[in-house]
């Protein structure tokens, strides 16, 4: 399965932000903690040359709690600030103001020693499509400033967001990169919902999932769905379309409807929480 998905809209949604990037101060990456470095653009890297980081490993609550002290130590040591949030519940929220002051001190050391006085520091906010960034600045900003919705491409353009006198948030579009070099992380993106879901067969991620599920957390889908694990992931489908009731006309096994409950399961933390990958060793 070729998992790849790169609208037209992001070529220009990249330009904008590197026109921008010279006004900014800090960069703020939303990463899904579930897929921490599939999740990561590449590309950011590049862009935030230079510029003070700052990464939010969002949605933490659906992912393995030992997995996320794991990712959090593995981005320190790539020279970034780090931290756990849920822009859904809020959780973590209260703790982004005085890193971002940490993460930009020597910048306002700096305008303070020219006697510049109150200049709030400008933030870049970016990240993946689905990964969270409206949510968050939403409940970062205590106030509906953005567009939200659980599938890619909500954010169009760009929006500066004034949060107080020393804070502003540029949100931009999230972009994904014209070629995923590993189509693992192609297929990760797709599990997360980064991916528009028309253009990836549901049958097909989810027997996907199925494998990776029974590698790392072996269990689950038999707690879950009361089925063996010890089959064919196409079988394991079939077995969850029983087991639901997904049936098409004279009592067929309907495997796309358990398949999209499947991934369903999975997004929403149903199935647990679930971290797809580790950090790299060495």
């Amino acid at each position: 399965m070729n998992y790849q998905w790169y609208p037209g809209h992001m070529t220009k949604a990249r330009r904008m932000m590197e026109e921008n990037i010279k006004l900014i101060d800090l960069v703020i990456e939303l990463v899904d903690a579930r897929v921490p470095l599939a999740s990561r653009n590449p590309d950011i890297d590049a862009l935030g040359k230079n510029k003070s980081r700052l990464v939010l490993l969002n949605k933490s609550d659906l992912a393995d709690e030992r997995a996320n002290k794991l990712w959090k130590e593995y981005f320190k040591e790539q020279g970034f600030f780090v931290l756990e949030v849920n822009s859904q519940s809020g959780s973590g929220m209260k703790q982004i103001h005085a890193l971002v002051q940490e993460a930009c001190k020597e910048k306002i050391e700096r305008d303070r020693k020219r006697g510049i006085l109150n200049r709030p520091v400008r933030a870049m906010v970016v990240g993946i499509p689905n990964v969270g960034k409206s949510t968050f600045i939403n409940s970062f900003a205590g106030k509906a400033c953005t567009k939200t919705g659980n599938k890619p491409g909500v954010t169009k353009g760009k929006q500066w967001i004034r949060l107080d006198r020393s804070l502003e948030l540029l949100d931009t579009p999230g972009i994904l990169w014209p070629k995923f070099e590993n189509q693992e992380v192609g297929l990760k993106l797709a599990l997360i919902g980064s991916m528009n879901d028309h253009v990836v067969p549901v049958d097909e991620m989810a027997m996907d999932l199925i494998v990776m599920l029974r590698e790392q957390y072996g269990g689950v889908l038999e707690k879950r769905y009361e089925t063996t694990e010890e089959q064919e992931p196409f079988e394991i489908l079939k077995n969850i379309a029983k087991k639901r009731g997904c049936l098409l006309k004279g009592e067929e096994l309907d495997t796309e409807k358990a398949a999209a409950l499947l991934m369903e399961d999975f997004r929403s933390g149903k199935l647990g929480r679930i971290t797809l990958e580790v950090p790299p060793s060495g």
